[in-house]
C-alpha cells in the first residue's frame, strides 16, 4: 500500500470497543505513518530467521500436544471442532513465543483468556451497528464484551509490568515480541503503558485469530480435495519421515503445503481488507476520486480479479 494515503478513520472505531480502549494505538490502528513505521522497525528482531529458529522446540511441543489430543479423539470415533482446538493451540504458541506466558488453553477450555478474545473479537463486529447501544438484548453482551477488554488489558499490563522488572533486575530475557515492545517504550520519551498494552492486545487478536483461521480452513480445504491430500501426506512422508520434531531448514522444502498455505489465504483472506483516506485528487481509468475519500481494498475480491486476469491472458 502506498505510504501517501493514511489509514482511513475507520480504524479509530477500533481505538475503544464500547467505551473501553482496545486496540488503542497499536500498530493495527495506528494511523501515524512514521509512528507505526517506528515502531513496526523495533519489532523486527522479534520475527528474524535466528530468533524464529529457536522457536521451533515450542511450536513442536504445542503441535505434539494437539496430536495427542487428536489421537485420543480418534480413537473415540467422535467428531471434533477443528477450529476450536487450532484455536487453543495457537493461542498457546503465541502467548508463549510472543510473552512468555503459558497460558495452557489446549488442556483447560475453561481458561478465561480464550473467551476473552473470543468476546472482544464479537464486539469488534457488533460495533458497527449504531443501534447496537439501544437494544436491551444486547446489553448483556455489551458488558461481557467491555470485561473481556478489562481482563485482556489486566493482563497486558501485569506481563509488561513482570517483564520490566525481570530487566531492572538484570535478569536475561528473551529476544521476543513483548522485549521489542518495550526497547520501543524506551525510545520514546512520551511512550505511555497504555500504547506498551495497545500493542500486546494487538498481537494477541491480529496474531493468534488469523493464523487458527488460516489452518481451520487449510484442513477444511484439504478434507474435499483428497487428491491434494495425499499429495501433502507424500510430501510431509518424504522430508520429515518417521521424525518426530520438525525442523527449521525442514519449512523451506515443504514446497508443495507452502503453495497449499497460500492458496488457502487467497481463498480465505485472514482480513477483508485494509482502507485509506485519500491525501489529493486521483483518476483511474478516467474516474476522479476526491481527496478525502476513503478508498477499500477487499482482498477476497483483489485476489479472485487476478485469477481472472490470468485466465483471461
Amino acid at each position: 500500500m502506498s505510504t501517501k494515503h493514511p489509514k482511513d478513520k475507520f480504524y479509530e472505531q477500533i481505538f475503544k470497543v464500547f467505551g473501553v480502549r482496545f486496540m488503542g494505538n497499536g500498530l493495527l490502528t495506528d494511523r501515524n505513518y512514521d509512528h507505526w513505521h517506528k515502531q513496526r522497525r523495533i519489532m523486527d528482531p522479534a520475527f528474524s530467521r535466528p530468533y524464529l529458529m529457536g522457536l521451533m522446540g515450542t511450536f513442536n511441543e504445542k503441535v505434539e500436544e494437539l496430536m495427542e489430543q487428536l489421537n485420543e479423539i480418534a480413537d473415540k470415533k467422535t467428531e471434533v471442532n477443528m477450529h476450536t482446538l487450532l484455536n487453543r493451540m495457537t493461542l498457546d504458541v503465541i502467548a508463549k513465543v510472543a510473552f512468555d506466558m503459558d497460558l495452557n488453553a489446549l488442556h483447560d477450555d475453561q481458561t478465561p483468556f480464550p473467551r476473552a478474545i473470543l468476546m472482544a473479537m464479537k464486539g469488534l463486529v457488533e460495533i458497527r451497528n449504531p443501534l447496537v447501544y439501544f437494544m436491551p438484548s444486547k446489553k448483556k453482551m455489551i458488558q461481557e464484551v467491555r470485561d473481556s477488554i478489562h481482563l485482556l488489558r489486566k493482563t497486558g499490563k501485569e506481563c509488561i509490568e513482570r517483564r520490566q522488572k525481570m530487566v531492572q533486575d538484570g535478569v536475561e530475557v528473551p529476544t521476543d515480541i513483548l522485549t521489542q515492545i518495550l526497547r520501543g517504550a524506551a525510545l520514546e520519551e512520551d511512550y505511555d503503558i497504555e500504547i506498551m498494552i495497545d500493542n500486546f492486545v494487538t498481537f494477541f487478536i491480529a496474531g493468534q485469530e488469523t493464523t487458527a483461521n488460516q489452518l481451520a480452513f487449510a484442513v477444511q480445504e484439504l478434507s474435499r480435495h483428497p487428491k491434494i491430500l495425499q499429495k501433502v501426506q507424500a510430501e510431509v512422508d518424504e522430508v520429515i519421515g518417521s521424525r518426530r520434531d520438525i525442523e527449521y531448514d525442514d519449512l523451506g522444502k515443504l514446497q508443495y503445503l507452502s503453495q497449499v498455505l497460500k492458496e488457502t489465504l487467497r481463498l480465505y483472506p485472514p482480513a477483508p481488507g485494509t482502507s485509506r483516506l485519500l491525501e489529493d485528487d486521483i483518476l483511474v481509468e478516467g474516474v476522479l476520486i476526491p481527496k478525502g475519500t476513503p478508498v477499500v481494498v477487499f482482498c477476497i475480491v483483489f485476489y479472485s480479479c487476478l485469477i481472472l486476469l490470468a485466465l483471461h491472458e
